[in-house]
């Protein structure tokens, strides 16, 4: 594949093909080493492998990359993940990563009968519009993603218990204190609280 591409645009000097592994080439080199006055704007576009479309898409925005969007097909199911509203329905630890650096949108799907031969899932393409800055500013990001991940191990668990078993809190007394601080519902999930309403708890933690 890589000789037929060469081959049909060897005639193009604007186009370069690059065979590597997403997940270990260092794009925000290349990304420096061809900005010039004709390419000002990076927009990533690709359809990802379904089976490490996360790691990928979350490489490309924890890298900080100077790109203006990322459009990409994927699996439906994960896209709507993605997009989803943090606290609504569809919501996944992954929604709030999206999220904090992204204004994510779906474009359309993409039938299996549109492949020969025809997968077992629809696709989806969506498109991540990358903030300039992190949607919300909190002390410590690191506390911030290690807390949303706790609260998605344990789904079935209250927020409370989900912090108190993987000890981000030492006792349930002290999550109870903080909990009620901030105004939080001491029955309430993970999956309903909003990004500002994790960045409170991060940064009370913090």
């Amino acid at each position: 594949m890589i000789n037929i591409l060469q081959d049909r645009f060897s005639l193009y000097e604007n186009f370069e093909v690059i065979n590597e592994d997403i997940l270990k080439i260092d794009l925000k080199k290349i990304i420096e080493d061809n900005k010039n006055e004709n390419i000002k704007n990076v927009k990533i576009v690709a359809n990802l492998p379904y089976y490490i479309t996360t790691p990928i898409i979350m490489k490309l925005l924890e890298d900080r990359l100077e790109i203006e969007s990322i459009t990409v097909m994927i699996q439906k199911e994960v896209a709507e993940r993605l997009t989803a509203i943090p606290g609504e329905k569809f919501t996944g630890s992954i929604t709030y990563s999206i999220n904090y650096y992204s204004e994510p949108s779906m474009v359309f799907d993409v039938p299996n009968t549109s492949f020969i031969p025809e997968p077992e899932v629809t696709s989806t393409v969506i498109k991540l519009d990358i903030l300039k800055k992190p949607r919300i500013e909190v002390k410590d990001e690191k506390i911030l993603f290690k807390i949303i991940k706790v609260a998605f191990m344990q789904k079935r668990k209250t927020l409370l218990n989900a912090f108190v078993n993987n000890n981000i809190f030492e006792t349930k007394e002290e999550a109870e204190t903080c909990f009620k601080e901030l105004g939080l519902d001491l029955k309430v999930r993970g999956e309903k609280l909003s990004l500002q309403e994790f960045a409170r708890i991060s940064d009370y933690i913090s």
